[in-house]
């Protein structure tokens, strides 16, 4: 059996949480009555506007779009030509203990 003071503890305890979780729903109350009163303008708006035509072909692909393409892009580790005339790679070189040996092609 509980001691009489354990029981008061636990009547205590009960109260507060009853009085906490009462308060979280007064409080979660007036912030949804809140947030219904105050959205009607902005909802009114969003449904006022036109939706966009649907249809079911893809939307045509413009030449150029809006990428830049000047300068054209370059490639990280240029080519033996390139090198040749100087251009320098835009990576280091990947370290010794990254790299693998060549795939061997299987014979038929």
């Amino acid at each position: 059996m509980l001691t009489d003071s354990r029981k008061r503890a636990a009547r205590t305890d009960f109260w507060i949480a009853a009085v906490l979780i009462a308060g979280g729903l007064v409080v979660s109350g007036f912030s949804l009555a809140q947030l219904a009163v105050g959205n009607r303008d902005g909802m009114t708006m969003a449904q006022s506007q036109a939706a966009p035509p649907v249809s079911d072909k893809p939307a045509e692909a413009k030449p150029g779009g809006t990428r830049p393409t000047t300068p054209p892009p370059e490639p990280a580790r240029p080519d033996a030509d390139a090198r040749k005339a100087g251009a320098q790679p835009a990576l280091p070189p990947a370290p010794a203990e990254k790299t693998a040996p060549p795939i061997e092609q299987k014979s038929k």
